[in-house]
């Protein structure tokens, strides 16, 4: 059983807690912490938490907390990781780690000097649709990794900060980015290191500094993209999706919007429909079970099992720290308007080898280069000349 101090009473406390707390769930929430003490004291009251306090010191330094759970805003991460360190506690931390690679890093260093258990709590890596994609990417039915798109949209976030560019460390790259990049990684492979990141960003809607929407590509050393499409101006909820292409198939993801609870209600349904919905009348999509689509079950499974075990979790803070590089990447690339380099103070995968592209021979003087069944019945064969590079083709009953 784990004696947990939760960090933060907003949505991301509110879900962590509803996770961790479920039914007959053996860990608990034994201290909430939050700035605005009546806050603190009616999540206290709601989960049956023992505890409340406004101080974040005391929190962690809470004699019976055997776990620290960070669910608070970004410019609060790296002191509250920090003070887990010195405590000598594990410690879990949201998305994103840092608001830049220099904050990660320092975090990633303060932990490992420590000797304390940590882990990146990066939620959408773990949805159930999502693991399940993973495995059969991992056991080859995709080949190799060509593509990963992924896309995460909705009307803008819950809370002021957000907005606050010097709090949050800019806008919706660092909010939902972080999450696509790292869907991205874990497809491609997390040992390939990313080289390169072209990126535009605007703002487009929202009277604010930070940028509402953008658009980026990252450029992996084996030769495949990530791509992914962040916004605070689309309108009609929450879209979270993602597409992965390989040498050998194709997988599409549908998170969010079309959950496969479809409801039309001209009253409304009386409360919460699902994170990010814009209303409750009309046709609604609510989910079933929220925690359990959006990955934070199977997350905190991950992270209590691996800290139990003494082993590393799916996602560690090093993780976080490659994420916020990649981040940095695309908010230099925006202004300058050209590929930057993602630049790595530590770098843990494969270290760089030749690739070459598949080849197969059709006989010993073409090399394939498709085969497709046309609507006549016969089948159109595409080849190379390997002496001369000559492109033709050739029809086979």
């Amino acid at each position: 059983m784990r004696n947990i101090t939760m960090l933060g009473a907003g949505l991301i406390g509110t879900f962590y807690t509803s996770t961790l707390q479920g039914m007959r769930n053996r860990d608990k929430v034994g201290v909430i912490c939050a700035v605005n003490a009546e806050e603190a004291q009616k999540f206290a009251t709601k989960w049956g938490i023992p505890r409340w306090t406004t101080s974040i010191e005391e929190a962690i330094n809470d004699p019976k907390t055997d776990l620290v759970v960070v669910g608070l805003p970004n410019y609060l991460h790296k002191d509250a990781v920090l003070m887990a360190a010195k405590a000598g506690k594990p410690v879990l931390c949201t998305k994103p780690l840092g608001r830049t690679a220099q904050e990660g890093l320092e975090m990633l260093e303060a932990v490992e000097k420590a000797g304390v258990f940590a882990g990146y709590l990066e939620d959408l890596v773990y949805t159930p649709k999502t693991l399940k994609a993973l495995a059969s990417v991992k056991a080859g039915a995709l080949g190799k990794i060509l593509w990963a798109r992924s896309r995460e949209t909705h009307p803008g976030p819950h809370s002021d900060w957000f907005w606050n560019k010097k709090l949050s460390g800019g806008g919706a790259i660092v909010d939902m980015g972080c999450h696509c990049i790292e869907i991205a990684r874990n497809f491609i492979g997390k040992e390939i290191r990313p080289l390169e990141v072209i990126c535009w960003a605007d703002t487009q809607v929202h009277p604010i500094d930070a940028e509402d929407s953008a658009v980026g590509l990252v450029r992996y050393e084996n030769g495949a993209i990530g791509q992914f499409e962040v916004s605070w101006t689309f309108r009609g909820g929450m879209d979270l999706r993602d597409e992965i292409s390989g040498t050998e198939g194709t997988i599409w993801l549908n998170h969010w919007l079309r959950t496969g609870f479809e409801m039309f209600t001209s009253v409304g349904q009386g409360g919460y429909v699902a994170e990010k919905a814009e209303g409750d009348t009309g046709w609604l999509f609510p989910v079933g079970d929220e925690v359990h689509a959006l990955g934070y079950s199977h997350m905190f499974e991950d992270m209590l099992n691996a800290l139990d075990a003494g082993k590393t979790p799916m996602e560690t803070f090093y993780d976080g720290y490659i994420v916020n590089a990649i981040v940095d990447a695309c908010y230099k690339s925006a202004l300058s308007k050209k590929w930057e380099p993602v630049e790595l103070a530590v770098w843990r995968g494969a270290e760089k080898k030749e690739t070459h592209a598949k080849v197969t021979d059709y006989d010993s003087q073409h090399q394939l280069i498709k085969e497709e069944k046309m609507p006549d019945g016969k089948t159109k064969i595409i080849l190379k000349d390997k002496t001369t590079g000559e492109i033709s083709q050739i029809f086979k009953d």
